[in-house]
This record gives structure tokens, sequence and C-alpha cells, in this order.
């Protein structure tokens, strides 16, 4: 970015909670993270307990797909994703966004098969974490599909980042949370983003997306980083987002070499 582009950015993501990235995944890199993110969804690179439905709190029948697919870090999983160039170019953003004691927290998957229309229901991401001192964070959502209004890109509220978290409560099932927010809310926004580009959001920004309901997949890639003290300060209380031994035991062993 410029100067001048990255001050319009970053004015943004201060003002609105959320600001596009542009471009962050050259279309010639773009079929080497597919072919990775599907091996991972097919179970060639098994995930194990990394893996869970976002949308089993929506009714499903036995042997019927996962209605929202999410893979807790893939980077672990697969580490030569480490090593390709998004997560050189996430960092630098980030930094940029929040500062330069950002690091990589966690990262994941999150896959709307077509015709599955089920939501992501709203809310702020904080909500899931525990309370820390520092509560800068930032999470740059990648799209890996053309991500629109049909198929499930990203709707924020400008300026919610700004106000109190909002009371959440477990859905169905427990596993998530979902708080009172709607597409009518003033400031919601929807941004629909191409094929290698990306969308950045504060930890506290309200955020949901629609079901997808075309023919065509839709794949998102999502890093997220806060300061590496914080990060530090979560391991101490527990905290790794889904990261434990379990990814030794999973982790495919001819991975470094693929």
């Amino acid at each position: 970015m410029t100067t001048q582009v990255f001050s319009r950015t970053l004015e943004k993501f201060s003002d609105d909670g959320f600001t596009p990235l542009g471009e962050v995944i050259s279309p010639d890199d773009l079929a080497v993270y597919r072919v990775i993110y599907d091996r991972l969804l097919s179970g060639d690179i098994e995930s194990g307990d990394k893996r869970s439905d976002l949308g089993s709190h929506v009714p499903r029948k036995e042997g019927v797909r996962e209605n929202i697919t999410q893979i807790m870090w893939p980077s672990a999983l697969h580490p030569p994703l480490c090593d390709l160039p998004l997560h050189r170019r996430a960092l630098t953003m980030a930094r940029e966004l929040i500062g330069a004691d950002a690091e990589l927290d966690f990262d994941m998957m999150i896959h709307k098969a077509p015709h599955t229309a089920v939501a992501t229901p709203w809310h702020q991401d904080a909500a899931y974490w525990v309370d820390m001192p520092d509560r800068r964070a930032v999470s740059i959502w990648v799209a890996l599909d053309d991500a629109d209004l049909d198929n499930g890109c990203m709707w924020y509220v400008q300026g919610s980042h700004q106000e109190p978290l909002r009371p959440h409560r477990p859905t169905s099932d427990g596993r998530n949370i979902e708080c009172d927010c709607s597409e009518d809310e003033p400031g919601a926004t929807p941004v629909p983003v191409r094929a290698g580009e990306a969308v950045a959001h504060s930890g506290t920004t309200l955020h949901y997306s629609r079901g997808n309901t075309t023919d065509g997949t839709r794949r998102a890639y999502i890093l997220n980083y806060r300061p590496a003290a914080m990060i530090q300060l979560e391991r101490e209380r527990g905290a790794d987002h889904g990261l434990n031994e379990n990814v030794r035991q999973v982790r495919n062993p001819d991975a470094a070499e693929d």
C-alpha cells in the first residue's frame, strides 16, 4: 500500500472497526491455497478435533454434510502454509493496523458449501475470548472465492467496536454464541470481496454472514493477530483457541515435504 492509501485504510479501521484490504493473495497463488484448503476439507489432511460445524445449532439429519465447516489451526495441521506469502503479508498489515508488537494468535478456515443456506450468527469475537488488559486485535478475513451477498460475504456494524460488548447467549447446541443484531441495524454494512482479497475487523466489531444459497462454494481463511504479550498471557491462562497435543497426533507426517 502507498502511504496515502494506508492512511485511509487505518482511518477506516479506527473509525468503523473494519476495512477492506484489497488483494492479499495473487491470482497465481490462489490455486495453491485452494488445493491445501480442499485437502483439509476432504480429510486428506486430517484435522481431528480441530474440525466442527459452526451451523450445528441448526437441525440436521444424520449423514448430511456440515452446515458451516470450521477447521481451527490449519497452519499447525499443515505447517507449509506458514511459508506461503499470505502469512507474511497479513502480519505486515496487522502490525500496521494494531501495532508493531502484533503476532499471529490463531488461524482458521470457515467454509460454506453450496445451498447450505445457514447464516453465521451476529457476534463479536471478543465475547469468545478471555478478557485481556490490552484488547487490541485484528482478524484478517481472506476470500478464496468471490464472496457476495448470496454466498456469505461479511457484514459489519460501523462503529460497534467503540461500544461495550453486547450480551451474548449460547446457540442451541451450546457450542457457539450469538447476540441481538440484524441487517437493519444502523451502520450494518455488507463487504463483498473478490477471490484473493481480504477485509480486516477488530475483535469487538459486530459481524455476521448470510448462508450460501448459490451453486458455488465459499471458502474463507481467517488469520487473527494480537500483541505478543497478550498471546503469552492467554496461553498462561490456558486459552490457545484449540491448539493442543492432538495437533501433533493428527498432523500429516509428510506435511513438511509437500
